[in-house]
């Protein structure tokens, strides 16, 4: 099928407007949400507004200004309720307390009540912790398929370095925190941290120093290979070493209990020389394992792990033997990975899979395309356009009817390019 070119800009003038990498369609499909930021590529997190744009009238509503020098950006919308998540950076920042991975936090808005922030993580920076509450910051809030859990990264404010780890955020009553610390605060979801790392990893091991780029696995789960059903579980990019001590990438797996225990023998909350660990209940496992090939570990443009609707398959970007960066899939009981691209230009972007799973969105060679989950042929829905106005790699998203995908485009403006919001039709 040749590129039929139909694209739709949705947004104009100034601003380096991004899109989180899944998540931005409103239930409904009539809004795309963004946040908006002061340079022209988008690369500085310094944005003040939360916006939506109407796919029908064009309509801009500003859903959140944030205040007293705070920060706020990658928003994603809940899937079946008018309202968001995002990041919101601390207000009145300090020169101990400014914007950073350990200093933010995740804030609901109601579409209907712009500009009211109610906080989803409590935050206790004084010990005794509070369990359910984070010491930390989070980063990319995404709902799973009911809109009931949400799972984020998760950096810790005392005990410092690289280490990221995955979280989730769980409803229940309100999490008090004692006042005790001026950056403490209350949240209306219980979380906990879901993955296992450490500073130190062996070489050769399964241990990791750094999770991330989760996925929730499947709308209801998945099923394990003796036919029972795993409700809950989150696929993530787990950073290894190799045996002769190269840190690379793989593909792990969170199976969540039914019930999540909130306690575990040890601290969920923390102590002051450790950082929190996982409720008892949780199993971590390994994937991937890809050290003797080639090109080892996951490779390409920043992109999230993305499950197929049924749960069935994990996919994720990695160059084949030629150097050539593909789509790979894997089911979440383990086994082989498969090669799902063979194509002769790299994977650019992050990637979504539609909503009845039988496509992959995401850029290749300077245009928007979606690839066949079964067959793996890929095609160009956009016509091939300059390196200076190609999509850019941050999002390529599958509207919830599946007939439309959502991604940025640089478009001149007075003498300068700015971001903009862009739709292109499946047909």
């Amino acid at each position: 099928m040749e590129p039929h070119d139909y694209e739709r800009q949705l947004t104009h003038g100034p601003g380096g407007r991004i899109l989180a990498n899944t998540g931005v369609w409103s239930p409904d499909g009539k809004w795309i949400t963004y946040d908006v930021r002061s340079d022209t590529a988008g690369d500085l997190f310094d944005g003040t507004r939360i916006e939506a744009v109407n796919i029908d009238s064009g309509e801009v509503r500003v859903l959140y200004e944030s205040k007293n020098g705070a920060h706020c950006g990658v928003v994603t919308w809940h899937p079946r309720e008018m309202k968001i998540a995002f990041i919101l950076g601390p207000e009145n920042p300090t020169a101990d307390w400014q914007y950073g991975p350990s200093h933010r936090q995740g804030v609901i808005v109601d579409f209907a009540k712009p500009g009211v922030a109610q906080p989803l993580d409590a935050r206790d920076l004084t010990p005794p912790f509070t369990p359910g509450a984070l010491r930390g910051g989070s980063h990319v809030h995404i709902w799973d398929a009911n809109g009931d859990w949400l799972s984020f990264t998760y950096n810790d404010a005392l005990v410092e370095g690289s280490i990221r780890d995955v979280a989730v955020a769980v409803p229940a009553k309100l999490v008090y925190v004692p006042k005790s610390h001026p950056r403490n605060h209350d949240g209306k979801y219980f979380c906990a941290i879901v993955s296992r790392t450490t500073a130190n990893p062996k070489a050769g091991s399964d241990e990791i120093s750094r999770a991330c780029e989760e996925s929730w696995i499947g709308t209801n789960g998945y099923i394990h290979n003796d036919g029972s059903r795993r409700e809950r579980a989150l696929a993530f990019q787990g950073t290894v070493l190799t045996r002769d001590g190269k840190a690379v990438p793989e593909v792990f797996v969170a199976d969540l209990p039914d019930g999540f225990n909130k306690t575990g023998t040890e601290s969920v909350a923390g102590r002051s020389e450790q950082r929190p660990v996982p409720p008892n209940g949780i199993t971590q496992r390994r994937l991937t394992f890809t050290a003797e090939r080639k090109f080892p570990g996951l490779q390409g443009p920043r992109h999230w792990l993305r499950s197929s609707p049924d749960g069935s398959h994990i996919a994720f970007l990695m160059k084949d033997d030629s150097g050539v960066v593909q789509i790979w899939t894997i089911s979440p009981s383990g086994g082989e990975p498969k090669q799902l691209t063979h194509n002769l230009h790299a994977i650019a972007s992050a990637f979504t899979w539609s909503p009845d799973g039988k496509q992959i969105a995401h850029v290749m060679d300077n245009c928007v395309c979606v690839t066949d989950a079964e067959s793996g042929k890929t095609t160009r829905l956009t016509m091939r356009s300059d390196d200076s106005n190609a999509p850019r790699p941050e999002a390529c998203v599958f509207s919830p009817d599946g007939k439309q995908i959502a991604f940025i485009r640089r478009v001149a403006l007075a003498g300068r390019t700015f971001n903009q919001i862009f739709i292109a039709d499946i047909k």
